[in-house]
């Protein structure tokens, strides 16, 4: 489902005639409701970059939400990868900036930057995995929710709409439930069936009574 079709859907089914702006706001509150219970293949992104001698801090990217992992390449071309810990650790365990060695751990310095410790004794190539959210279906037009799981992105978009209707409490309480039967099933796909395998996990089964 594109935008231009969810637009359409949620007019049809809500039987009103909403602005542009209104549809919009609906779309991207579903899309951080979602974004924000399930983790899906579209919010991980990878990076690569370098730590440099001395400097004990590298730079996040702008779209940076959270971290998956974090590791170094050291010289033998070996990835290590970091601990994540607090700041008060970082400063503590490394009191002054001369504590210098392979960093072994991080932790979040501020929306720019993560600090390493101990502070970096040479150049070592960097790699991050983290989350973020996706270029809203809004812009976009269309996205993996859109195409991958439209019924959860619609049902969440209608919830704010009828909310915004001020519906009547057990028209928004069917709406709830929809939305939750849609999120459950995209729950068993992000959280569940995406980090495993038959060969490691076996196959899914349902118990039989």
């Amino acid at each position: 489902m594109n935008y231009t079709e969810l637009k359409t859907n949620i007019q049809d089914i809500c039987e009103h005639s909403f602005t542009d702006g209104q549809l919009a706001m609906f779309t991207e509150q579903a899309e951080q409701k979602i974004y924000n219970t399930v983790q899906i293949p579209a919010l991980r992104r990878n990076v690569t970059g370098s730590v440099t001698t001395n400097n004990k801090y590298l730079s996040v990217p702008t779209d940076f939400l959270y971290t998956y992992s974090l590791a170094l390449v050291d010289a033998s071309g070996e990835y290590r990868y970091m601990i994540n810990k607090d700041v008060n650790f970082i400063r503590e365990a490394y009191p002054t900036p001369t504590s210098i060695g392979f960093p072994k751990h991080y932790a979040y310095f501020d929306d720019d930057s993560f600090i390493l410790g101990p502070t970096p004794s040479g150049n070592y190539d960097a790699e991050l995995h983290y989350g973020y959210y996706p270029e809203s279906i809004v812009t976009a037009q269309t996205t993996w929710l859109g195409t991958e799981f439209d019924s959860a992105l619609l049902n969440g978009a209608l919830i704010e709409a009828i909310r915004f209707l001020k519906g009547e409490p057990d028209v928004i309480q069917t709406y709830e439930k929809m939305y939750l039967q849609s999120i459950t099933l995209l729950k068993n796909l992000g959280d569940g069936k995406l980090r495993e395998d038959a060969y490691r996990s076996g196959q899914f089964r349902v118990p039989v009574s």
